[in-house]
């Protein structure tokens, strides 16, 4: 397999690239995304907020242009990305697992992919989950887990609050909001589990942006409250 090479110096890593010059949708293999786009990616259309189609469809897109930077394979990038979340269905807690195992064991991928790339793939999507303690084992598994890292105080704050009511429903906004923030202390804080293997300059802004948020608790008790209104509106 063509050795994976970085085309720019490291210090380059965080380069901005340009968004609105990017169509990935024109380098991917015409039969694979049509495959993917009607066989896996519709199964998302019952998962959460947190990880429906729409956000699957962003870390396709983040993951694609993160590609840019790096000597890898666009579509082994672009069938993580579609599949690294997929595992929900069956389990929530060792989803990133399951993924895994439901890419490795989808014989149509065999028609785009070898056996070597499908195991590199498996492990990329094992990799990507935030929680996870070991660095992500190859160039793939750092940019599908880059990709993942929706840094966005008003996203991050609206999911974890989506999912706080959907399993307390009962619960207050004291008890939600308390919940929410000891979640983004826990994953965003300066001592927090989420790592960052690619330092784009898109989550570095968002970190900086939501550990000004958890210094600030009343600020950001106000944020989730309107969050929580603008919700029942919606119910």
């Amino acid at each position: 397999m063509k050795q994976m090479k970085q085309k720019y110096k490291s210090q380059n890593h965080n380069k901005q690239m340009n968004h609105k010059n990017y169509s990935p949708n024109n380098i991917i293999n015409a039969e694979l995304k049509n495959y993917i786009t009607k066989n896996i990616l519709p199964r998302y259309n019952t998962f959460d907020g947190g990880h429906n189609i729409n956000h699957i469809q962003k870390v396709i897109d983040e993951s694609l242009i993160l590609a840019q930077q790096f000597d890898v394979n666009t579509d082994m990038v672009y069938a993580i990305a579609a599949y690294h979340d997929i595992g929900i269905e069956k389990s929530r807690e060792e989803h990133h697992i399951v993924s895994g195992e439901i890419l490795c064991a989808d014989e149509n991928l065999k028609k785009w992919f070898s056996t070597e790339q499908i195991t590199i793939m498996q492990q990329a999507v094992e990799d990507h989950r935030a929680s996870n303690k070991n660095e992500p084992r190859s160039i793939y598994g750092k940019i599908v887990a880059e990709a993942d890292r929706d840094i966005s105080l008003q996203t991050i704050l609206r999911r974890t609050i989506q999912f706080g009511l959907k399993k307390y429903p009962n619960e207050n906004f004291d008890f939600q909001f308390d919940r929410a923030y000891q979640h983004l202390v826990d994953k965003y804080g300066e001592n927090g589990y989420l790592k960052l293997h690619l330092h784009s300059q898109k989550n570095e802004r968002g970190l900086i942006e939501v550990r000004a948020a958890i210094a600030d608790k009343e600020k950001l008790r106000s944020i989730a409250n309107v969050i929580m209104r603008l919700m029942s509106k919606c119910d």
